[in-house]
């Protein structure tokens, strides 16, 4: 089971990440773009996620991934209930949403691929 503190620690030991609180959500950013958001009652779990996947994500998985809300349609983003995430997922939904964020370079170096 994963939780606000899980996400802080693994979203913040990832190169150029930082937090920020914006209207009562903590969010997780490189610049300005937004890879991972907690809800205020810290239940839901927003992420950058490929548009073309999340539909077969959410299919097969309901009780633990939704789609973003109507206003988050647009972007490369889905939902999932944190509780229902264990902490070794979360991390691969992290680092592949931050990776979704940093240049190509910065993600291989911390991940130790080839370039």
């Amino acid at each position: 089971m994963a939780e606000l503190a899980d996400v802080r620690r693994i979203a913040l030991e990832l190169p150029r990440a930082y937090e920020a609180l914006v209207r009562d959500y903590v969010k997780f950013r490189v610049r300005q773009l937004v890879f991972a958001s907690v809800s205020p009652d810290e239940t839901l779990l927003g992420f950058g996620f490929p548009k073309e996947a999340r539909e077969s994500l959410v299919a097969g998985e309901p009780d633990r991934f939704l789609m973003p809300v109507r206003g988050d349609l647009r972007y490369n983003w889905v939902r999932a209930r944190l509780a229902l995430l264990e902490v070794p997922e979360l991390e691969d939904l992290l680092v592949d949403a931050w990776r979704m964020c940093v240049p190509k370079g910065v993600a291989a170096a911390f991940l130790g691929e080839p370039q």
